[in-house]
This record gives C-alpha cells, sequence and structure tokens, in this order.
C-alpha cells in the first residue's frame, strides 16, 4: 500500500499537535506519559517533534487522556487558520 504524500497544511497541524502535547506534559518525562499512554517513548517523541504528523485517534486519546486535555480542545487548537 502506498501512502498519499501529506500537503504542507496536514504536516503543519502535526506539528501543532506535538507542540501542544509537549506544552501539556511539561515537566513529565517523555518515557512515563508514554507508558501510561501505552505507547512506546519513540512514538511518543515522534508525534512531539512532528515526524509522525497523522497519529491513529486511538493514539491521541490515549495521550490526552493521561495529559487532562479533552480532544475537542486539541482539534480546535490544531484547526489550520485560513486568513
Amino acid at each position: 500500500m502506498v501512502r498519499t504524500p501529506l500537503t504542507p497544511e496536514e504536516r503543519e497541524r502535526g506539528e501543532r499537535l506535538g507542540v501542544l502535547l509537549r506544552e501539556a506534559r511539561a515537566e513529565r518525562s517523555m518515557v512515563s506519559v508514554a507508558a501510561e499512554a501505552g505507547l512506546s517513548a519513540e512514538t511518543l517523541r515522534k508525534i512531539e517533534t512532528g515526524r509522525a504528523p497523522t497519529p491513529a485517534l486511538f493514539t491521541v486519546a490515549a495521550l490526552a487522556s493521561v495529559l487532562g486535555l479533552s480532544l475537542d480542545e486539541l482539534v480546535r487548537r490544531c484547526e489550520l487558520v485560513v486568513a
């Protein structure tokens, strides 16, 4: 299966998600947050750095739950602002 290349907007949205998760994680270690969410630290690192800009919904939901974020808030803050 060949994956369709991401648009610049999709990449930008993934970068915003990474920033939001990193800010919400704050002083907590990447390893502890990832473990609590049932993910590997490498998966979390890829999401936070934008190298995995389109993580699965269940992955985002698990991270949001661990970090005390609502999915609605994440969606709102990751939406593209069209001028």
